[in-house]
């Protein structure tokens, strides 16, 4: 069994070569209530770098397994628009189940990348919820050298989700709440912009808290991933992470269920 600890990205994991598409059938049956909730990522390389939605569902099987059935479809350098025009996670929201279809694109700090994320949330919140399903936004971060633009990115997320009534998943907040506790909790990969494991685990703790409703505090810190893989953060290090995100997310305290 392959083990990945702090500070190493996960790029085994994630598809990166040609990027990723973990959807099983885009077009097959919908998805079955019987793995637990199932939830779909639209996204790109901030959502399969490390396999967040893998680290999701090993996080929340965690928790006296609690069940999900975590699905995505993310390519490099693709925004919302681009997946309207591509037309994959389109066919997979069409053909219903899906409890909530959490949408993700660059950290869209500009005026321009805003009213485009605005935009696209949109047209896909009305397919969203012409199958019953739920809006959520995965609010990520700027890049390294632009720290001054995480209060554009942290609006730009906030208005989307408010235009549609949706779920906002503040991770990109959540990167503030660590660098205040600690800064030097690693968050940012060598390259300024993908996420490490630690930040990847941070997004995970951060869905969590959302979609459940519970503190993230007290959940494990070594995960095993559908594809065998291994996750490892140091306790220390989880603490900080979880503390983050229940603050982020308005559920401080323990997690009763643990």
């Amino acid at each position: 069994m392959r083990k990945f600890g702090t500070h190493l990205l996960i790029v085994a994991v994630a598809f990166v070569a040609s990027g990723a598409c973990s959807l099983d059938n885009a077009t097959g049956p919908a998805p079955s209530s019987r793995d637990g909730r199932s939830i779909l990522f639209v996204g790109n390389s901030l959502t399969y770098v490390n396999d967040l939605p893998a680290v999701l569902a090993a996080l929340a099987d965690s928790a006296h397994g609690e069940k999900l059935d975590v699905q995505s479809v993310a390519f490099p350098d693709y925004g919302l628009e681009d997946h309207w025009a591509q037309g994959t996670a389109l066919a997979a929201i069409r053909r219903g189940g899906w409890a909530v279809v959490i949408l993700q694109q660059g950290s869209s700090a500009l005026p321009e990348s805003r009213i485009n994320l605005r935009q696209y949330t949109a047209k896909f919140a009305t397919e969203i919820r012409k199958t019953n399903g739920t809006v959520g936004l995965y609010m990520v971060w700027p890049t390294s050298d632009r720290p001054f633009d995480f209060q554009n990115v942290i609006d730009s997320y906030t208005i989307a989700a408010q235009d549609v009534g949706g779920i906002l998943f503040p991770v990109g907040a959540a990167w503030i709440s660590v660098s205040k506790r600690d800064s030097s909790v690693p968050l940012y990969a060598a390259d300024g912009l993908h996420p490490t494991i630690e930040a990847t685990y941070l997004a995970a703790a951060v869905i969590y808290a959302k979609l459940y409703g519970k503190s993230p505090i007290g959940l494990s810190s070594t995960l095993t991933l559908r594809t065998g893989v291994t996750v490892l953060i140091p306790p220390r290090t989880a603490a900080i992470l979880q503390a983050a995100a229940a603050e982020v997310t308005g559920t401080s305290g323990s997690n009763p269920g643990l």
